[in-house]
């Protein structure tokens, strides 16, 4: 449709129909029968405002998107379809690792494939929208939905929002894809305490430095629609935050798409205290040019009364309007309600041999070597026996708790990854102990008592297990441990002040470690663990993340030495939940811990613990060895760019891939600036043997911050760079910016 013919909708539309438009409801509203009127009541609403609405969430489908969407429209005066949006976050029915194990790829190329699949998948099943990606920066691992974020930097998290959203978009316009919502709009990660909803507190300065930058990005990708996040900012919730939504990203950015609050965030601005009822919610969210609200009766029942009242502008609920009208234009849904969704569709495109390949190379790259003493691993082929344990041995639960429309019988289990590798005679299994010691905290997300007491093992079998575990690892030579949360420990609404491995697990490989066999421990987890203990107790860790349908032979191929592994830390792995918040880039300090100056107790430093994480960022182990050497800068002098080259050499017999990091200081600022920021990366490929040369531009954009001004720009002075494997094992030259 022309935007003439679209404008000239708009204005042939009721306020009611106008303001359905921005009204988003869930699926269980659109029943066919009297079953969707138990909703409407508790929400407060009518079917007439039902026959209106602009938006449906989380149901997907093709016959039932379909049927939804033929049923609405016969009811429709300007047969205006509805939009489908759905939480996919990591795959729909191919379901990849989660984006912390995505971002320990450092593969954005490679993530953009896997979400151009995704949204291939998508499509057929009815979606229009996703909700992703989510793009929060995080740095504290108490925080449940770490799952969701791909890591602790700006630069890196930037790099996988441009690739999500250019995967799930591609070719869009042309009937291609589907739209990006990127989110949580903003700074959701830094919730203080990591206590899901809470409050963030932080300075504008920290705010554009760090926290805005991936939103950045994937608007400058071309994301269709931003959503809004829970938590205040500078004493405002962002749903009504006219700073965030009209000043920073719509006038600055230029972001002229939908923004669609969180669930039931508009109502929320009146828990919050800065409403006193719907309709002073109402007015906040949409003078800060929030366009959809969604699963509230806010907008539904007050904004034509505050428009009457001459509280709003028209003009700004007509702006709104427009916004959501575009989109479904610019999908094609006024020629195609449906959009190709297609269960013929659905039965071609759905976890096909291709997806599983791509999801099981995604998984393989997520995977990070953490620990690898004697070079324990790889393990030959049935050359050795080996004992699997853990609730995790041979459990299709890896897909996390956001695979919300995956499926767990199409999971391959690390067993059955195994059994590739070993026979029967080389391979023995038994579960060894449960996955917790306490379920009860399953209640809280709508577990009865009844089941939560059949989840679990009985005593009996407990103590069954552990004898058989006991048992089978004096027979082998090797115990391998699949340790874990449960699912629903990570993800939204899953912060937790303790974040090691269940105390039952804990106690049932300390009894196991005790035999002196060789023990390797795969970790499935949704955050950073603290894995101090377990350091010293086996000889090799693998982090597996959730990592999805093809996790099982993804992990198999790495510990049989089939891949050789290359996931690097997208985010630091504490010594001490003391810690958090913990990242690299920290600011420098008058007393750190390296001071010439201050001895002894009275520099920056925990009298208890490390002050360096226990795995830092950009870390991880391969099967290779590569060397670093002959670090060199074009000139000390930089005007424009800057060429910076490391040779790297693969000392090894087998091929590797190298992730070649470079980091950047700041010697002196007008503010005080981190001790190092990345700013670059490269994975290079080196056959055995083999050494390159890594070439690296940094330019004088590279070097611009927040000023003590607030603008951004670089400043002249003295840069120190550093190139290595990790933040921590790098080699440095110094240059002066004129």
């Amino acid at each position: 449709m022309e935007e003439k013919k679209l404008k000239e909708l708009l204005n042939s539309l009721t306020w009611e129909e106008k303001i359905g438009q921005l009204v988003q409801l869930s699926g269980d509203f659109f029943h066919a029968d009297e079953l969707a009127v138990g909703p409407q009541k508790k929400l407060g609403i009518d079917q007439k405002i039902v026959d209106q609405v602009g938006s449906v969430l989380n149901v997907t489908g093709a016959d039932k998107t379909k049927e939804i969407q033929e049923r609405y429209l016969k009811k429709s005066r300007h047969k205006i379809p509805l939009l489908f949006m759905a939480d996919i976050i990591y795959g729909y029915r191919t379901i990849f690792p989660i984006p912390l194990g995505l971002g320990a790829t450092w593969n954005p190329e490679l993530i953009e494939l896997a979400y151009q699949q995704t949204a291939e998948e998508s499509k057929a099943a009815g979606a229009h929208v996703t909700f992703a990606p989510m793009v929060d920066l995080v740095r504290d691992a108490r925080w449940g939905r770490c799952l969701e974020s791909t890591g602790e930097d700006p630069v890196l998290n930037s790099a996988f929002a441009r690739a999500m959203v250019t995967g799930l978009q591609k070719d869009l316009l042309n009937g291609g894809g589907i739209a990006a919502c990127v989110k949580h709009f903003a700074a959701y990660g830094a919730a203080e305490g990591g206590r899901e909803y809470n409050t963030v507190d932080m300075s504008e300065r920290r705010l554009r430095q760090d926290y805005l930058p991936s939103y950045k990005a994937a608007v400058d990708a071309g994301c269709q629609l931003v959503m809004t996040s829970f938590n205040t900012y500078d004493g405002m919730p962002v749903t009504g935050s006219k700073f965030l939504l009209e000043d920073i990203l719509r006038k600055e950015w230029g972001f002229d798409g939908v923004i669609i609050s969180d669930y039931a965030a508009i109502q929320e601005l009146i828990a919050h205290g800065v409403a006193v009822n719907d309709r002073e919610a109402a007015k906040l969210a949409i003078e800060a040019t929030t366009d959809i609200d969604m699963k509230t009766p806010c907008y539904a029942k007050e904004l034509e009364p505050l428009i009457e009242a001459g509280e709003i502008s028209a003009d700004l609920v007509d702006r709104s309007v427009y916004r959501v009208l575009k989109l479904k234009n610019d999908l094609g849904l006024f020629e195609d309600p449906y959009r190709g969704a297609s269960s013929e569709k659905e039965k071609q495109v759905f976890l096909t041999e291709e997806k599983r390949r791509l999801a099981k190379k995604v998984s393989s790259e997520s995977m990070v070597l953490l620990q690898n003493k004697h070079d324990v691993l790889p393990l030959k082929p049935n050359k050795e026996k080996v004992l699997l344990v853990g609730p995790y041995g041979d459990n299709q639960e890896l897909i996390g708790l956001w695979a919300v429309h995956g499926k767990r019988e199409d999971v391959v289990t690390i067993k059955k990854g195994f059994e590739h590798y070993l026979d029967l005679e080389h391979l023995l299994y038994t579960q060894g102990c449960d996955m917790l010691e306490d379920y009860t905290f399953l209640g809280e997300f709508g577990a009865t008592k009844d089941q939560i007491e059949q989840i679990g093992l009985n005593d009996q079998t407990k103590e069954q297990e552990l004898t058989n575990a006991l048992e089978l690892a004096k027979q082998v030579d090797t115990i391998v441990f699949a340790l874990g949360e449960h699912t629903m420990q990570s993800g939204e609404a899953g912060s937790r002040t303790e974040i090691t491995l269940p105390r039952i697990q804990q106690e049932f490989l300390q009894k196991l470690a005790k035999l002196n066999k060789k023990t390797i421990l795969v970790v499935i987890s949704g955050r950073p663990l603290v894995l101090t203990k377990e350091v010293e107790q086996v000889d090799a860790i693998i982090q597996a993340w959730f990592p999805g349908t093809e996790g099982g032979n993804a992990l198999a191929d790495i510990v049989f030495g089939q891949t050789n592994p290359t996931g690097r830390l997208s985010m630091s792995f504490p010594y001490s939940v003391g810690q958090l918040p913990i990242y690299y880039s920290e600011f420098k300090t008058g007393r750190p811990l390296t001071s010439t100056t201050h001895k002894g107790r009275f520099v920056s430093k925990y009298l208890d613990s490390p002050n360096d994480p226990l795995f830092s960022f950009g870390y991880g182990l391969s099967y290779s060895q590569v060397d670093y050497s002959g670090l060199t800068l074009s000139s000390n002098k930089m005007e424009e760019t800057l060429e910076v080259s490391v040779k790297v050499k693969n000392k090894s017999e087998r091929m590797t891939v190298e992730t070649v990091q470079l980091y950047v200081q700041d010697v002196t600022g007008s503010v005080v600036r981190p001790v190092k920021e990345l700013k670059a990366f490269k994975k290079v490929e080196l056959a055995a043997g083999e050494e390159k040369e890594v070439v690296f531009t940094v330019k004088r954009e590279d070097l611009k911050f927040y000023t003590k001004e607030m603008v951004f720009k670089e400043e002249a002075g003295k840069f120190i760079i550093f190139v290595g494997a990790n933040v921590k094992e790098t080699q440095e030259r110094s240059f002066e910016l004129v």
